[in-house]
């Protein structure tokens, strides 16, 4: 039988807007450079920036949400989504 259950912790976040205060804050990686092919560079990616998770490295854009868990762990939140699963605390 399927139940409905909600998170119990919480997280802090905070809308990520590229400055270098939240690059150094959160060791996010810039311009990073993916060679999809190493002998064409017109196949090749840069992602403007990534946040480590624990789950690895992930692309991080411009208001994005950086949500930090109860042990410290850092994960990104599309603004759309984290709109719909997150409700400010008071």
């Amino acid at each position: 039988m399927i139940k409905t259950y909600r998170k119990k912790e919480r997280v802090e976040a905070e809308q990520y807007d590229g400055s270098d205060e939240m690059v150094k804050k959160y060791h996010i990686r810039t311009n990073t450079v993916y060679k999809l092919d190493p002998e064409n560079e017109l196949f090749n990616e840069t992602v403007p920036y990534q946040i480590e998770t624990l789950e690895g490295w992930i692309e991080l854009r411009l208001n994005y949400w950086i949500a930090t868990g109860v042990d410290g762990e850092h994960w990104a939140i599309k603004d759309d989504i984290f709109k719909k699963s997150y409700a400010e605390v008071k």
